[in-house]
C-alpha cells in the first residue's frame, strides 16, 4: 500500500486546522487506498498543546491513518538520535540548524521531510496552520486528490489524468517531483497596509527583491504578482496542468513533493518569510516534471500579527526576505543555466552541484543589500507611523541584519552538505511514540 506524510508544521492554536487535516488524511486513505501519516509538529506552548492533543483525540480511528503529534522535544530526541547515527562532524550546529530557537519556515519542513522519511513515506503533503480548505456545495476540495493522482509517476503515465498537458515531451520519461497549488483569500505576506497607504511605496518595497539588473517592466511584473496567489476567485472545477511549474504560481501552504526532499534541505534561515520556497524554484530550473492544480487553499491572518510586537517582528522577517535575495536571486539564476545538469541519469537532483552554487553566493559583494537597506529606511520612514518608528529599529538592526543574511545562506550550505547521510540515517531511526 502507498505510504504518504500529510504534515502541519505549527507554533500557533489551530486545533480546527487539525480536524480538517483529519479528514483530508481520511479522504486520502479512502479514495486512494494510502496508508496516510499525519505529522504535527506542534512548537506551541503546553496550552496550545494539550489542545491540539484534544482535537488529535477527536480524529475519528482509521486503520489506514496514523497521527504523529510530536511537541519539540520528541522531535529534538528523534534528530539527536538520527544526527549520531549519521556521524556528523558538527553534531550540535546541526541540531541547532535543524531546531533553531527562533522561528524558521524551513527547519519546520525540514524535520517533516527526514520524519517522513524516517516513517517510510514516499512524499511530503504540507499544509499551514493559518489556512483552510474551499468547500463548494458542501464537499471541501482537498488538494491531496491531484497529488495522489500524479506525484511520484511517469510525467507520461500522469498525463492521462490532468486536465492540460504543457510537459515538453522530452521530459515525459521523468517522474513527477512537485505537485501543488497556490491560495486565495489574504496576502501571503502581511503588507497588504503598505498597499494601502502608499501604493508606490509599496512598489518600491515589493522590487527590492527582484534581481538588480532586471527593467522596470519585469519589476512591474514581479510586484503585480507577489504575495497574491492565485487571487480570489472560488473554486468551481477542476483543472490540473503537467508541465515545468512556475515558481509564483504555487505555496508551501498547498505543496506536495516526491523524491526532491531527500536530496536537498530548505534553507533553515531564522526569522525570514519565504525561506521554505527553495525547492519550488529547485523544481523548475532542474525540469523536473510538476502538477499545477486550482484546488487553491483559503490563506487568512492570525491576531498576532496584529500586536505592536507581532507587527516589528513580522517587518524584521520581511526585511531579512529581501536580503536573502541578494543569494537567491545568484543561486536561481545559476540553477535555471545549469537545467537538466543539476540531475542525474536516474532523475535524482545532484546536491553536489546545488550546493556549490550556494557556496559560490556566500561570497558576494554587500553592496547591493546595503542599498536594499537604505531603500527599505526611506520607503518605511515615507510610510509615518508606526512603520517610521520600524524605520529606527532597522537602522540599529542593520549590521547584525547583514550580518544574518550572510550566515544563513552559509548555514543553508553546510546542512545541504550533510543532507543526504542525515537522510540515509533516519531510514533506521525510530521516529518514537504516536498520537
Amino acid at each position: 500500500m502507498r505510504r504518504i506524510c500529510l504534515t502541519l508544521p505549527t507554533n500557533r492554536p489551530c486545533s480546527a486546522t487539525i480536524s480538517s487535516l483529519g479528514d483530508e488524511a481520511a479522504y486520502a486513505a479512502r479514495a486512494f487506498d494510502t496508508e496516510v501519516h499525519l505529522l504535527i509538529l506542534d512548537s506551541c506552548d503546553p496550552p496550545a498543546h494539550a489542545e491540539h492533543a484534544e482535537a488529535v483525540r477527536r480524529l475519528p480511528d482509521d486503520p489506514r491513518i496514523v497521527v504523529h503529534h510530536l511537541d519539540e522535544a520528541r522531535q529534538r530526541d528523534f534528530l539527536r538520535r538520527a544526527i549520531d547515527r549519521a556521524g556528523a562532524t558538527k553534531p550540535d550546529l546541526l541540531l541547532g540548524l535543524m531546531l533553531p530557537a527562533r522561528l524558521s519556515y524551513g527547519a519546520c519542513t525540514n524535520r517533516a521531510f527526514l520524519i517522513a522519511t524516517a516513517l517510510g513515506c514516499e512524499s511530503v503533503h504540507r499544509r499551514d496552520s493559518d489556512s483552510r480548505y474551499q468547500t463548494v456545495d458542501g464537499q471541501t476540495v482537498f488538494p491531496v486528490h491531484h497529488e495522489l493522482l500524479s506525484l511520484g509517476r511517469r510525467a507520461s503515465d500522469a498525463a492521462h489524468d490532468v486536465t492540460e498537458n504543457a510537459l515538453a515531451a522530452e521530459h515525459s520519461g521523468k517522474r513527477v517531483a512537485m505537485v501543488g497549488s497556490s491560495f486565495v483569500g489574504e496576502l501571503s505576506v502581511d503588507i497588504g497596509e503598505i498597499l494601502r497607504i502608499d501604493p508606490d511605496v509599496y512598489h518600491d518595497m515589493v522590487s527590492l527583491w527582484a534581481p538588480v539588473d532586471w527593467s522596470r517592466e519585469q519589476k512591474r511584473q514581479l510586484v503585480e504578482e507577489s504575495f497574491r496567489g492565485a487571487g480570489a476567485d472560488p473554486f468551481t472545477v477542476d483543472h490540473s496542468t503537467l508541465a515545468l511549474v512556475d515558481p509564483m504560481r504555487v505555496d508551501m501552504c498547498n505543496i506536495a513533493f516526491h523524491g526532491v526532499h531527500e536530496r536537498m534541505p530548505l534553507p533553515p534561515a531564522t526569522d525570514t518569510i519565504g525561506s521554505d520556497y527553495f525547492l519550488i524554484h529547485l523544481v523548475h530550473d532542474a525540469a523536473l516534471p510538476g502538477v499545477l492544480h486550482n484546488r487553491n487553499i483559503v490563506n487568512f491572518y492570525t491576531g498576532e500579527r496584529r500586536t505592536d510586537s507581532g507587527f516589528v517582528a513580522y517587518q524584521l522577517r520581511f526585511v531579512k526576505f529581501l536580503l536573502s535575495m541578494l543569494y537567491f536571486n545568484f543561486v536561481y539564476d545559476q540553477m535555471a543555466g545549469a537545467g537538466g545538469s543539476l540531475v542525474d541519469d536516474e532523475g535524482h537532483v545532484r546536491s553536489s552541484a546545488v550546493v556549490r552554487l550556494v557556496r559560490e553566493s556566500a561570497g558576494l559583494d554587500q553592496g547591493e543589500n546595503v542599498r536594499r537597506l537604505d531603500a527599505l529606511d526611506a520607503a518605511y520612514r515615507q510610510l509615518g507611523g508606526r512603520y517610521a518608528e520600524f524605520a529606527d529599529v532597522l537602522w540599529q538592526q542593520r549590521e547584525r541584519l547583514l550580518d544574518e543574511a550572510r550566515g544563513d545562506i552559509e548555514d543553508f550550505a553546510l546542512l545541504a552538505e550533510a543532507w543526504e547521510p542525515l537522510v540515509a540515517a533516519v531510514r533506521r531511526t525510530a521516529v518514537g511514540s504516536q498520537r
